[in-house]
């Protein structure tokens, strides 16, 4: 059983929602972001946060140490195991999904 906010609202209810929100349809295949959405925390917190920069080009030596260390020390290659014709298929659902909705 589908639920969460697109789900529980009808589509009148969904066009009174604030404005400045958009929803986004985001398909399982793209669990990759997570891992991207992580390695730009892990900037933040350890390069970025509490940083003094002054100027553009020491925050970029900040930000190419960070990059060489993880490369160094804990870079793993991508291995994707997905079935590229399966995504392509639920992609096509979802989107099926949200045109119905609208």
């Amino acid at each position: 059983m589908c639920t969460g906010i697109m789900f529980t609202l009808s589509s009148s209810e969904r066009e009174r929602l604030d404005p400045r929100w958009t929803f986004h349809f985001t398909p399982t295949s793209s669990s990759w972001m997570n891992a991207v959405e992580g390695f730009f925390a892990k900037l933040t917190r350890r390069r970025l946060k509490h940083g003094v920069f002054h100027s553009v080009c020491d925050l970029q030596a900040a930000i190419n140490r960070l990059l060489a260390e993880h490369n160094d020390a804990e870079a793993k290659p991508f291995v994707g195991r997905a079935d590229p014709d399966a995504i392509v298929a639920t992609r096509s659902r979802g989107f099926q999904t949200l045109e119905s909705i609208h």
